[in-house]
């Protein structure tokens, strides 16, 4: 083909390994600036560039031919090395558009963005191009877009909304804020974060759920006492449930209009509020997706019941008590005693299951949106995070990292890509950054994938933060929307508020830069100073004058001798 000529594909490879490291220390010089600076390169420079490595190639070589690819130089007999590259040179650009679309589906975020610097089509393409919804959805999922947002969100590019969520999730390495709920006279065993609607659900001990709104920290309601120990909360837009330690499952329907979605407080109320009721033992843990409620109990099953028909549809049979479970799409991954299970909830069929994924029980399970990896918290304080493979016939899994940053039992996990929180007996938050065992990539059907990079993953990664100083026993913990919310034994609320960490920052480097300008500032007139040497003897001279045993005629000494006369 007409492009593929040795010294085009030698520039090229010079201007791909200029670009990465341009975008390497662009994004190394600020944790919270986006790695949208790379778009600022001028196409006049590179194409300069690229121009001078051209005409080098010709200088080093005045004696030899033009040698291309493919019979090229053939065609170009008696023209000029310019003519002959003019010719030939090509970009991807000049393919079809069909062929750019495919290629452009087997980059990641990263290369696009370098992608975007060659050439002003190619950053039309680039930036325009719906994969940019895929790297959103294979992260966090659909966006949740409040009503009056929606027309300012939709004039966006699904680029910006990337780069927006890629940037804030940042944040969590910048400073923040503790806001304290009080409410609970008791502990308080599960939080649930609603970031959507804003709003935090709360219940303990006291057998009471709570409602607090996400911006100001306020009780918006709480429900009547449901009569036993509430140890889950899951909700969405549509219906929030409790799970009580007397085996039911007490359900709020979304009233329509209602600012806050739900109505919870006041006397039972049957098109609001019901119980499902088949569990033998305490409801230890919950979850919700389109169509089903998942609930795991201590009496060893997990199980599976339609939102529309409130009948269960499947249990899922266990050999000790069910601490977690988390769903994805058709399938559900659970902990019971120190293993982990990955159950087909279309079949009830177990797929795969680790045994002894801890030392003790594994009180804690989260798992990414794409449901290819698990986080798993247990009772000897360590954290391990496995792959899911699946393939037509079986299921595997595979240690990928390990973490240790707490010495007593991890009670709560919650997860954020790329930010994984823990919550333990020990009173300590860890927040640690998965993004760097994870690379984005595509199968050959076109389909995203997270998968993890190659390397040995056998050793103890640290966490990237802690947030301690608390009490002890911190039972449950969530994540989203710039907050951590945890609650424990303490019976309070701790929401740890990251949505000023960029503004806070940006205050600091400024106060930096005063600081310094002024630093340089005087050390510029020390040195003024010093190179005027007669004034330094000047000085000197004035202070010889003015001194107080040479000069008697000074002031001070007339005043202290007439004071002298007057006492005496």
């Amino acid at each position: 083909m007409a492009f593929e000529c040795q010294e085009s594909i030698e520039v090229s490879e010079k201007l791909v390994d200029y670009l990465e490291d341009y975008c390497e220390e662009g994004s190394g010089s600020n944790q919270f600036a986006p790695n949208t600076k790379i778009e600022s390169i001028e196409i006049s420079e590179v194409t300069s560039d690229i121009r001078v490595d051209t005409e080098r190639i010709a200088i080093s070589k005045p004696g030899s031919e033009y040698k291309s690819k493919k019979g090229i130089s053939e065609g170009c007999s008696g023209k000029t090395f310019n003519e002959v590259y003019t010719n030939c040179r090509r970009s991807i650009a000049d393919l079809p558009p069909a062929l750019i679309s495919e290629i452009l589906n087997c980059l990641g975020p990263k290369e696009l963005g370098i992608i975007s610097c060659v050439s002003r089509n190619l950053c039309s393409l680039a930036s325009e191009h719906h994969v940019w919804k895929e790297f959103y959805c294979e992260r966090w999922g659909l966006p949740s877009i409040p009503e009056h947002l929606d027309s300012e969100i939709s004039e966006k590019s699904w680029k910006e909304i990337f780069v927006e969520r890629d940037f804030r999730s940042k944040t969590f390495m910048g400073r923040y804020s503790i806001d304290v709920l009080y409410g609970h006279t008791e502990a308080v065993r599960t939080v649930f974060l609603l970031a959507s609607a804003k709003l935090i659900f709360t219940s303990g001990y006291d057998s009471v759920v709570r409602m607090w709104d996400m911006e100001e920290g306020l009780a918006i309601a709480s429900s009547r006492p449901l009569g036993c120990t509430i140890r889950a909360v899951a909700a969405d837009t549509k219906l929030l449930v409790a799970g009580g330690t007397d085996g039911f499952i007490n359900c709020w329907r979304a009233v329509e209009g209602h600012p806050h979605l739900f109505e919870i407080r006041g006397p039972q109320n049957q098109n609001v509020e019901f119980r499902l009721w088949e569990h033998e033992g305490p409801i230890t843990s919950l979850a919700l997706d389109l169509t089903r409620i998942y609930s795991g109990s201590w009496d060893m099953t997990v199980r599976v019941w339609d939102r529309t028909l409130l009948k269960c549809v499947k249990v899922l049979r266990h050999n000790d008590w069910v601490w977690g479970l988390v769903p994805h799409d058709t399938t559900v991954a659970s902990t019971s005693g120190s293993d982990v299970y990955v159950w087909d909830t279309a079949s009830g069929a177990r797929m795969t299951v680790i045994r002894n994924a801890h030392a003790g029980n594994t009180y804690s399970i989260a798992r990414s949106h794409t449901g290819d990896f698990l986080f798993t918290g247990g009772e000897d304080g360590a954290i391990h995070m496995f792959e899911i493979s699946s393939t037509c016939h079986e299921t595997n899994t595979f240690p990928v990292a390990t973490w240790m940053p707490h010495s007593g039992p991890v009670y709560s996990l919650a997860f954020e890509f790329p930010w994984l929180v823990s919550a333990s007996s020990d009173g300590k938050l860890s927040l640690v950054d998965v993004r760097k065992l994870l690379r984005c990539s595509k199968q050959t059907l076109g389909k995203s994938k997270l998968k993890v990079k190659p390397g040995n993953h056998s050793t103890v990664e640290p966490p990237q933060r802690m947030l301690h100083g608390f009490g002890n026993n911190l039972f449950s913990v969530d994540i989203g929307a710039d907050r951590i919310v945890c609650g424990g034994e303490e019976g309070v609320i701790r929401i740890w508020n990251f949505s000023q960490a960029l503004e806070i920052e940006q205050r600091v480097r400024a106060l930096k830069g005063i600081r310094l300008e002024n630093r340089m500032r005087r050390r510029k007139l020390q040195l003024e100073i010093s190179s005027k040497g007669g004034r330094n003897d000047q000085c000197s001279f004035a202070a010889k004058k003015n001194s107080v045993n040479s000069d008697r005629s000074g002031v001070w000494y007339n005043k202290r001798g007439t004071s002298g006369k007057l006492k005496a």
